[in-house]
C-alpha cells in the first residue's frame, strides 16, 4: 500500500486567497496545535446525517503547494494522489478527534471531493473515493515525522486514516469563492449549501456532506463560473 508523505492536517485555518496562502500549525489565534481537541462540533444537516449514519459524502482537505514541517515535505495535491501506484494512497496526519470520528465512520466505495487548501486559489479540485476503511496511521508512531504523537499507543492508538483512490478531476475547478456565493445565497433561500461545514467549521480538514450538498456541487461542473 502506498503511503504518500501528504498532510491533510485535522486543523487549518480558514482558506483565503493570495501569497500568503501557506500554513503553518501556529497561524491561528488560540489554534497552537494541530492535535486539538475540539468537540463542540456545530449541527447542521451534514452533520446529523453523519450522526446516524446516514452520510455517505465527504470533503477532504490537502495542501497541494511545498511546505517543510519538522524538516518534511507536507505537500500532497490530487495530481500526487494520481501518481501513486493504483491511483491510492493513504490519508494519513489527521489530528484532530473530531476530523478522526469522520475518518472512522467513512465505508468503502463512499465519494469524497479533494479539496485544495491553503494554496493561492483554494478550491474542488477532483473526486476521489474510499478503498479502505479507517486503521491505525502509522505516522504517529515514527518519532521524525511531522505527526508524531508520543502519547499514543501501539496497543491503543489515538489516530486512525483510510486509503483513498483517484476517481477524476472535476470537469472544472470550483473556487472556494464560488462556494462561498453559493453559501451566502442559500443562507437567505435555504439553499442546499446553507450550513455547508465548510463554511461553518471551517478549521476542519475532514467534512461530511449532505447528499444535497453533495450533488449541488456536483451541478457546478456544468454551470459557468459565477
Amino acid at each position: 500500500m502506498p503511503r504518500a508523505r501528504k498532510r491533510p492536517a485535522g486543523v487549518v485555518r480558514p482558506d483565503k486567497k493570495g501569497p500568503e496562502g501557506k500554513r503553518t500549525k501556529t497561524e491561528n489565534p488560540g489554534d497552537t496545535s494541530a492535535k486539538v481537541e475540539n468537540s463542540s462540533f456545530q449541527e447542521t444537516s451534514a452533520s446529523k446525517d453523519c450522526g446516524k449514519n446516514l452520510s455517505s459524502y465527504w470533503l477532504m482537505k490537502s495542501e497541494p503547494e511545498s511546505r517543510l514541517e519538522k524538516g518534511v515535505d507536507v505537500k500532497f495535491s490530487i495530481e500526487d494522489l494520481k501518481a501513486q501506484p493504483k491511483q491510492t494512497a493513504c490519508w494519513d496526519g489527521v489530528r484532530n478527534y473530531q476530523a478522526r470520528n469522520f475518518l472512522r465512520a467513512m465505508k468503502l466505495e463512499e465519494e469524497a471531493f479533494f479539496y485544495h487548501s491553503n494554496c493561492r486559489e483554494p478550491g474542488i479540485v477532483g473526486l476521489m473515493k474510499i478503498v479502505k476503511e479507517a486503521y491505525p496511521d502509522h505516522t504517529q508512531f515514527e518519532k521524525n515525522n511531522p505527526h508524531y504523537d508520543p502519547s499514543s499507543k501501539e496497543d491503543n492508538p489515538k489516530w486512525s486514516m483510510v486509503d483513498v483512490q483517484f476517481v477524476r478531476m472535476m470537469k472544472r475547478f470550483i473556487p472556494l469563492a464560488e462556494l462561498k456565493t453559493h453559501h451566502q445565497a442559500h443562507r437567505a433561500t435555504g439553499g442546499p449549501l446553507q450550513n455547508m461545514a465548510l463554511f461553518t467549521r471551517q478549521r476542519l480538514s475532514v467534512q461530511p456532506l449532505s447528499r444535497e450538498e453533495f450533488d449541488f456541487i456536483l451541478s457546478l461542473e456544468e454551470k459557468e463560473p459565477s
